[in-house]
């Protein structure tokens, strides 16, 4: 934690690393949470006191009480799928309604932004991307084209502001020839604006900074994972926004200079969703075991998960673009029954072995692997590293020196209490 300073969490593979939880973790440290890009595309899952919840636009520091959460110019919201996710929060006791502020340039994710996701899919055909179907592609394309409507324009002159953009819309739907019919999804967004209307409405990038004025601190939560950045991502399969540590920077509106720790968060093997170059990937009985062992089903979709061993070439690449000064690792308990574990130190492209990731890894790419014994002990119950087996921590030392960063941080389970500090 660093006062007056910026602390960014993000994922280092291809998202659903379990950055909520650790959020959750780290929370108590802060003052403020702010989430700085995506939209209800990413499902962060936390778990304490018998409890699940899976917060999508929410800040994940919304659990610990007193402190402000802020919904950053970055990320792009659906008011009717926000109402949805708060309204269960508050069933559950949790009053969000002074501590959850919301940025005026955060965009809005519109009806006809989710029919266009489909349209633009069924275009694809065998080509498709695997989106989640939420619209955040169209709505980021509204943004960076100029057409997009934003939070702040809730507050004045609104219901123009919505018609002009649903006409451009449905012009573009009609010269796809795409049915569609938004009657019953759009009655509940317009329910979503209204609900919108009771939350603070800010001008989040001054608040960010005068709060940091003020020597208080920050922890930025970024959704997905850096594999999936749009610009350093697997293109084009990935999201579209920038996941790395930048987008906190330009989805929250603070200087490059306020930034303190990255802590970089991964599992202890790899999973992906959707379509894409996986180099990693198990199609064997080992993938599924992880699959059902680490319940690797998407905390929004259900999809199931894609799983694979750790891709040390990729987390080096993720490691340098992000700047990441901590690592942080999630679901070791998952190994916790293999008998070997392994690890990807190179890939082989077209026959000759590189270290480095490559600008297309679509094609050709072989993963080299290190072998290394596994621990066979179940430790979800452990509460200090010292109770480690030496196999894992022998495995532990062995990244850290691949990846020459520490890892301060390992999960052995779901609950907020499975997590390990390290000295």
């Amino acid at each position: 934690m660093n006062k007056g300073k910026v602390d960014v969490l993000l994922g280092l593979q291809w998202g659903d690393e379990g950055k909520g939880k650790v959020v959750d973790v780290l929370t108590p440290n802060y003052d403020v949470v702010a989430r700085f890009q995506g939209g209800p595309n990413a499902g962060h899952t936390l778990e304490f006191e018998g409890q699940k919840y899976v917060l999508r636009s929410i800040p994940s520091g919304i659990f610990q009480g007193g402190k402000v959460n802020i919904i950053g110019n970055g990320v792009v919201l659906a008011p009717d799928l926000f109402m949805e996710e708060a309204k269960a929060l508050e069933v559950s006791g949790h009053d969000l309604h002074t501590r959850l502020h919301i940025s005026k340039k955060a965009h809005l994710i519109m009806p006809t932004h989710r029919v266009l996701d489909a349209a633009y899919e069924a275009q694809k055909g065998k080509n498709k991307v695997g989106t989640t179907g939420k619209g955040i592609g169209p709505t980021y394309t509204d943004k960076v084209s100029r057409n997009g409507l934003r939070v702040g324009d809730i507050l004045e002159n609104f219901p123009k502001k919505y018609a002009q953009a649903k006409a451009r819309h449905e012009a573009i739907l009609k010269s796809l020839n795409f049915e569609y019919d938004i009657t019953e999804v759009e009655k509940k967004w317009l329910e979503g604006i209204e609900y919108l209307r009771q939350f603070p409405i800010v001008d989040s990038e001054h608040e960010i900074n005068n709060i940091l004025r003020e020597g208080k601190s920050v922890l930025c939560e970024g959704a997905q994972g850096t594999m999936l950045d749009v610009d350093f991502g697997s293109y084009p399969f990935v999201t579209s926004s920038n996941t790395i540590c930048a987008g906190a920077c330009t989805g929250l509106g603070i200087g490059p200079n306020k930034i303190g720790d990255v802590f970089g968060i991964m599992k202890a093997y790899c999973t992906r969703v959707g379509a894409g170059p996986f180099p990693t990937e198990l199609f064997d009985e080992t993938g599924k075991r992880i699959r059902d062992l680490g319940h690797e089903y998407g905390a929004v979709t259900g999809r199931e998960r894609r799983c694979g061993w750790i891709d040390l070439v990729a987390l080096k690449y993720s490691i340098m673009v992000n700047g990441v000064t901590q690592l942080i690792m999630m679901k070791s308990d998952v190994l916790d029954q293999f008998d070997t574990i392994k690890a990807c130190v190179a890939y082989k492209q077209n026959g000759v072995e590189i270290d480095y990731f490559p600008y297309n890894i679509e094609d050709g790419i072989e993963p080299v692997y290190r072998e290394l014994p596994g621990w066979k002990t179940d430790m979800t119950k452990f509460t200090s590293e010292e109770q480690f087996p030496k196999e894992f921590s022998d495995y532990v030392a062995f990244l850290e020196k691949e990846l020459e960063t520490p890892i301060k941080i390992i999960s052995i389970g779901p609950d907020r209490d499975q997590t390990i500090v390290r000295k």
